[in-house]
């Protein structure tokens, strides 16, 4: 791993996706942005149009800015088209199985000085480190929702994860202009193990009818100074995520206090997730 990052490849054309591959090209980085389908694809790059024109309207970027930024990202079904990457972000659903699997595969199509990062909320990177042949240059990199805003990064080492790698996408983060914080590698990292345990339990005071979504909301933005409410914020994270990470501290911790809410996972089964399909805590 040597020279700088120029090149990026994003696994994911979703929120997140999309969001990574938005920053890195306002940075004046070529992308690579991969999905299954063409379908995703192009939702994807039509987000990254609208924040975009956002931008633009707010005088914080030219409408020639934003046709560079746009002409750097390119889209693809193919693995192989990341071949030529300095790094990959995968951004893919926050499911283990899932991205082990596309870190096994990225370590067959990248370069040797190619690293690969995962965007997982709370996932081991000592785990998906294993799925690599080389395990050194496997790094955990977490953006925040809505990426081109948010202005955080964690930065995770996994138990393999060697200095030449943790530099680089040190780095990195200062080029895309977010702020990187080291995390140890610990189920849910530092900002999900206070924050989501936090909405949790506006779940269940939700649920045991102490307060309804609103004032739980207003309470906690007027009490205690939150820019948005925890179930407002659930409903933006998508309340299907916020359970697997639950379920992933639950099981990590063995510790009662991660019992994910019963009315969140009943809000999952039943397809409430939050802005992403309109329905959550509240209507969208």
């Amino acid at each position: 791993m040597s020279g700088s990052i120029n090149k990026v490849g994003v696994v994911g054309a979703g929120t997140m996706g999309n969001g990574i591959a938005q920053v890195c090209a306002a940075a004046g980085l070529t992308v690579v942005m991969l999905d299954i389908d063409q379908v995703s694809l192009e939702r994807g790059m039509t987000v990254v149009a609208s924040s975009l024109d956002r931008l633009v309207l707010k005088g914080k970027l030219t409408p020639a800015d934003r046709e560079s930024a746009l002409e750097r990202i390119c889209t693809t079904m193919d693995y192989a088209d990341l071949a030529e990457v300095d790094l990959v972000i995968e951004a893919a659903s926050e499911a283990e199985g899932v991205k082990l699997a596309i870190i096994h595969r990225l370590d067959q199509v990248v370069g040797k000085g190619a690293i690969i990062a995962s965007n997982t909320s709370s996932i081991s990177i000592t785990k998906l480190a294993a799925a690599s042949k080389t395990p050194n240059r496997v790094i955990g990199m977490h953006f925040f929702n809505p990426v081109p805003v948010m202005l955080l990064v964690e930065v995770i080492r996994g138990l393999q994860t060697d200095d030449t790698t943790y530099e680089a996408v040190s780095h990195f983060v200062e080029v895309i202009k977010k702020t990187a914080i080291s995390v140890k590698n610990s189920a849910g990292f530092a900002v999900n193990r206070i924050l989501v345990p936090m909405i949790n339990e506006a779940v269940f005071v939700l649920q045991e009818g102490i307060a309804s979504a609103q004032d739980i909301d207003d309470g906690m933005r007027l009490g205690c100074n939150h820019v948005i409410g925890p179930l407002a914020l659930a409903d933006l994270i998508g309340l299907d995520t916020l359970l697997a990470v639950m379920e992933v501290f639950y099981a990590s911790f063995n510790d009662s206090k991660y019992r994910p809410a019963p009315l969140l996972r009943e809000m999952v089964e039943a397809g409430y997730l939050g802005r992403k399909n309109g329905q959550g805590f509240y209507h969208y």
